[in-house]
This record gives structure tokens, C-alpha cells and sequence, in this order.
């Protein structure tokens, strides 16, 4: 039985048109125990080839090789710009999950725009994530899966550091909060820059 379901559990996720969660592999094969194992066993076979098996956020896919990606590249990218305000929203939401609107536009000093929040939705990177306990029951935003799998993540401590992100040249070294903000004092709300 091993075998066939080290067989099985690579066809599943061959097959597959999006990652698979532990559970769901579980599910589909109609298996209790084993497939942790399977796992493992399908990621050691594919180490080093073409294709390889990873798990991004809970949940397994085949990938091409990193170092092919080279390879493919002219077949499969395909341009998506994000506007400045959907990067700031999209990295605040990313670092301060679960945030809500209000507090992402206090961190941003701006208000933001549902239509920055639906395009990060649409492109599947955040997802509503409940409601604060608190007057008004704001709706909160967190990053998915998907956020991670686009970027290459493992899981959410993957993300660069405050340090990594000033060796990366990517903060001003001035910066007095370590915030990337530049200011030292309280944010001014002006109206909607995306």
C-alpha cells in the first residue's frame, strides 16, 4: 500500500488545478494515515529534478525548478502592475494581519480606496479574515495562500525583517520610526492618493 499511495498522492497532485492541504489529499484518497509520509517520500524523488513538490502555506503543489523558472518565463509571465497604494495596503496587510480598512489607513496616513482592497482580492493575495470585537464590528483583512505561493513564501515568517528591507536599500536609512513612513511624528489624513 505504500507504494501505491506514494503513486497515488503524486497523480492527485499532478492532476491538480490548485495546492492541496493535507486534509484534502486525505479526503480525495479516502486515506487516514500515510500521506505525510507520501509526502515526504514524492518530495525526496522530484529533489532535483525538472519539477519539484512544495508545500507554500499548508497546502502542496509541483513547481517548476527554481533554478528553470529561467526556462519558462517567456510563456508564463504575465505583467500585473499594482499602483503604490496597493503595494502599501498589500505589505501593511501582510505584516499587521488581521488588519482592518481603518487601520491600514492610519498606518498609511491615507484613506485607501475599495477599489485597492478589490484588486488584491481579485488577484487572490488577501481575503476577509472575520470581524473586531470591538464598536462597529469592523471587517479585518489577512493575506492567503495564494499571497504566499506568488511570492515564493513558506509561511508569513519568511517576510525580510526592518534590517533586510534597509540592506536591501529599500527604507530610508534615515528613518527614524523603522517604519518606512520617514516621519517621527503623528501622520497627517489627507484625501485619497491611489
Amino acid at each position: 500500500m505504500t507504494a501505491e499511495l506514494h503513486r497515488a498522492v503524486e497523480a492527485l497532485l499532478f492532476a491538480s488545478e490548485t495546492p492541496l492541504a493535507i486534509d484534502e489529499i486525505k479526503q480525495r484518497l479516502g486515506v487516514s494515515a500515510g500521506v505525510e509520509a507520501a509526502l515526504e517520500a514524492v518530495t525526496a524523488r522530484h529533489a532535483g529534478h525538472g519539477i519539484n513538490l512544495v508545500e507554500r502555506g499548508g497546502r502542496w503543489h509541483f513547481q517548476t525548478a527554481a533554478d528553470l523558472a529561467h526556462l519558462l518565463r517567456e510563456t508564463r509571465e504575465s505583467v500585473r502592475r499594482l499602483s503604490r497604494a496597493g503595494t502599501e495596503t498589500l505589505a501593511i496587510i501582510a505584516y499587521h494581519e488581521p488588519v482592518s480598512r481603518a487601520e491600514i489607513e492610519a498606518i498609511r496616513g491615507v484613506q485607501i480606496s475599495r477599489g485597492t482592497l478589490d484588486v488584491l482580492m481579485e488577484a487572490g493575495w488577501i481575503a476577509p479574515a472575520g470581524r473586531r470585537e470591538m464598536p462597529g464590528r469592523p471587517l479585518t483583512y489577512a493575506t492567503t495562500a495564494d499571497f504566499l505561493t506568488h511570492f515564493g513564501l513558506s509561511d508569513r515568517r519568511d517576510l525580510p525583517g526592518i534590517e533586510d528591507l534597509r540592506a536591501a536599500g529599500l527604507l530610508d536609512k534615515s528613518d527614524p520610526n523603522g517604519d518606512g513612513t520617514g516621519f517621527d511624528g503623528e501622520l497627517e489624513t489627507s484625501g485619497e492618493d491611489d
